[in-house]
């Protein structure tokens, strides 16, 4: 068992498979794009199956795959086939922006992979494709519909961005009531690639929820779990749900079990501090294992207590894009 210093329980690893992402959205990255690793310096298949094995052996029971968007890695499948398959590991989740996912749906069902995040920030055609920079808005909304009437367990995940898309958030609601599907609005956090940094968020969750008690004056709040990121409610009547997820405002740190590992080998045990180790040399040096444990052992040894505490400690983490760090 993985327990950091502040007697939090680490048991959920976001393991990013890539940092490229087929969309250009603009609260992730510039127009320009980023510059993406080298090949050579990502993860091998191989070695993210053992990497795998090693976490869960410490203790980690639920992994989410992430990216930039893992479904242009074209080898994903043989990395998800090997961890249904792995002794300990009760969750398999993955994170996509939907728009390359439709060839593997088939697959996932057959894998037992049912629990799908999909990162869609607006319903709205034009503001779709304004944000994204792309006209990838028929194949999402297509792939989206796909996934929830073929029983899987679907969240959308809806970056709520001041002056782009918060007219959207009533109406995107609306896809909960008839599906059982959950609308999760997130607020913007500054991790773009050093184009945008804010002390200050109009936007936050609780002007989040004022906004949608407007248009739903009686939803109500449902119970989440102890760990759960995401403060969750419902309107009635509909059979879905929403949440609103405070990212940037950092409520929920007190009972965060998260690790993140990057593509290139990245530890990091909270967004907003620099990365505290690479496992990536290491893995491919003799002793990997022992070598990888205990560097799991001291990164989750020396956490932060909160994302405030992080912040402080590492100002400049801001510059990062949100590709590159698996989110």
């Amino acid at each position: 068992m993985l327990v950091d210093n502040h007697n939090r329980t680490i048991n959920y690893l976001r393991l990013a498979v890539t940092d490229r992402c087929n969309l250009r959205c603009n609260y992730c990255m510039p127009s320009e794009g980023i510059n993406f690793a080298p090949n050579d310096n990502l993860f091998t298949i191989d070695e993210l199956r053992k990497l795998s094995v090693i976490l869960v052996g410490q203790g980690i029971d639920k992994i989410r795959i992430t990216g930039g968007e893992p479904f242009v890695r074209k080898d994903l499948m043989v990395l998800l086939r090997h961890l249904s398959q792995l002794k300990g590991l009760n969750d398999i989740s993955i994170t996509t922006n939907a728009t390359v996912i439709g060839p593997y749906i088939d697959e996932l069902k057959a894998l037992g992979i049912k629990n799908i995040n999909v990162s869609l920030d607006a319903i709205n055609r034009d503001t779709f494709e304004r944000i994204t920079r792309r006209k990838e808005y028929e194949t999402v909304h297509a792939n989206i519909l796909r996934l929830i009437t073929e029983g899987f367990n679907v969240r959308i995940n809806f970056i709520a961005l001041e002056e782009q898309n918060t007219q959207d958030i009533i109406p995107i609601l609306e896809l909960t009531k008839d599906f059982n599907v959950c609308v999760r609005f997130l607020e913007e956090m500054p991790f773009n690639g050093g184009t945008k940094s804010f002390s200050k968020l109009k936007w936050d969750y609780r002007h989040i929820l004022e906004h949608i008690k407007e248009g739903f004056p009686n939803y109500y709040k449902l119970e989440s779990e102890k760990t759960s990121t995401s403060i969750n409610y419902k309107i009635p009547g509909y059979k879905g749900s929403f949440g609103v997820i405070p990212s940037f405002s950092r409520t929920f740190c007190g009972s965060c079990n998260r690790l993140r590992i990057s593509a290139t080998g990245d530890v990091i045990t909270c967004l907003y501090a620099k990365a505290s180790s690479n496992l990536r040399d290491i893995m491919r040096a003799e002793n990997s294992e022992i070598g990888i444990q205990n560097e799991i052992l001291k990164a989750v040894g020396n956490r932060a207590k909160t994302g405030f505490e992080a912040q402080e400690k590492y100002k400049d983490v801001f510059s990062n894009s949100m590709t590159s760090i698996g989110g």
